[in-house]
């Protein structure tokens, strides 16, 4: 009985983290429970154990840096090497091949980065607060995602798509406005290092080297000048992931030839003479032939998105997103601050969907790219008030804008508010809408 119950667990388990809309549950569940312990009996424990010390000391010299800087500057990095994989692939292989593919959701993506940036900027210009104009310009495409896989039928499969090619396109924007306007001290000289670093990465991939191990460490050794630089150094794993190969060692071809023709006969005829259960070493030299070609045949970009997707969406982003949502809601807590709360709810709620809907519509009519024919303009805006979703860019991006803690507080808290309305009013805009849709074909039938 226990073992079978743990099998429907497991089984469950799972079922669960293959559901794409996973990652995003368990990122929503670990802000609400960093939100409840902050603001609970044991919320002193919490905040000490972010600000802990990790590294080594060396005499009196000690290298590393808190746990909390540990996760946003370091493990964060592996977050961004993905974006970049993804963004790479789209461009490459995805939705955003070809000038007409890409122009419709890169529009829309710029159009809800520049509105809500404007939003937020007009209501705070010329105050210390200023600074947080790229706070309402992300796109948390986890959130999105799973909020419309929720959905199920009631939102297209065209209207998926074209959310996630935003979202990709979005954070190339949130990286390009990280990389451009919160760079810090800028220090010249491991800027050139960093420039020779990326140089050698391109000469890699130009001389068709096909092997990861030489770009991971040459990654570590871009991320520590890009580090140096003032550059925020999430930037230097796109960057590495921009200069990751595409083509594989071996083509499929030449792989399934070498399996049906060599391998499993060979592997085959020495089962005929097996007395025992027993693998025959030569059996273990094709297995382990085949397991070596197998990796060769895969695409070296889609290999290492593949092996870091999961790590990333089950565990960095959750981490990052417990250790940054928990604001203690007191009375202390200056709701004041310029215009921040107001800034951010405004740009995430009102302006995504408008400067979404708005990008796109232009784009159709004046013809540069075209609208899908299975999305209508109410799909587009419902998408739009889902993009509204910030979180973990916006709080990312929050952290690098305001060296006040109180002004961060305060945007996180309004990151959080803003990103809820913008799921719950997405939601319920695109069910409405299915309804009525619904209702309709019924009526005309």
């Amino acid at each position: 009985m226990v073992a079978t119950g743990l099998n429907k667990i497991s089984r469950l388990f799972t079922l669960f983290l293959k559901n794409e809309a996973a990652g995003g549950i368990l990122l929503f569940s670990c802000a609400v429970l960093a939100m409840i312990i902050a603001n609970s009996p044991i919320a002193h424990y919490y905040f000490w154990f972010w600000e802990l010390d990790f590294g080594i000391r060396l005499g009196e010299h000690f290298i590393g840096m808190s746990l909390h800087h540990w996760l946003n500057d370091v493990f964060m990095s592996i977050f961004f090497l993905v974006v970049g994989l993804e963004i790479k692939r789209e461009f490459l292989f995805g939705e955003l091949v070809g000038f007409k593919k890409a122009a419709f959701p890169v529009l829309a993506a710029l159009g809800g980065m520049i509105v809500p940036g404007i939003i937020y900027f007009s209501l705070n210009a010329g105050t210390p607060s200023q600074n947080g104009f790229g706070i309402p310009m992300a796109t948390d495409i986890a959130f999105a995602l799973g909020v419309m896989m929720l959905l199920g039928k009631r939102v297209p499969i065209a209207l998926k798509v074209f959310l996630v090619t935003l979202a990709v396109a979005d954070d190339l924007g949130a990286i390009i406005v990280i990389g451009i306007f919160y760079t810090s001290d800028f220090n010249v000289m491991w800027f050139l290092i960093s420039l020779a670093m990326l140089a050698i990465l391109i000469v890699l991939n130009r001389k068709d080297v096909r092997i990861l191990t030489p770009y991971l460490i040459l990654g570590v050794m871009l991320w520590i000048a890009v580090h140096n630089t003032g550059i925020h150094a999430t930037i230097a794993a796109v960057a590495l992931a921009l200069t990751i190969p595409v083509r594989a060692k071996m083509d499929s071809k030449e792989f399934a030839s070498k399996i049906s023709e060599t391998f499993v006969p060979l592997f085959l005829e020495k089962e005929k003479d097996r007395e025992n259960i027993l693998l025959h070493h030569e059996q273990l030299e094709t297995l382990q032939s085949i397991k070596k070609h197998s990796k060769n045949v895969q695409n070296p970009l889609l290999r290492l998105e593949h092996t870091l997707q999961y790590w990333s969406s089950f565990l960095i982003m959750p981490l990052f997103g417990f250790a940054n949502s928990g604001v203690t809601i007191t009375s202390d807590i200056d709701f004041g601050i310029d215009a921040i709360m107001l800034g951010i709810i405004l740009g995430l709620v009102v302006g995504k969907p408008i400067g979404i809907l708005i990008f796109t519509f232009l784009c159709h009519k004046l013809k540069i790219a075209q609208k899908p024919d299975s999305v209508s303009w109410i799909n587009i805006l419902g998408a739009g008030m889902l993009a509204g979703i910030g979180f973990t860019m916006s709080i990312f991006v929050s952290n690098l804008a305001f060296s006040d803690p109180s002004s961060t507080d305060l945007s996180k808290l309004s990151i959080l508010i803003a990103s809820s309305l913008a799921g719950i009013l997405g939601s319920l805009f695109l069910i409405i809408e299915y309804k009525i849709e619904h209702r309709k074909k019924l009526s005309s039938i």
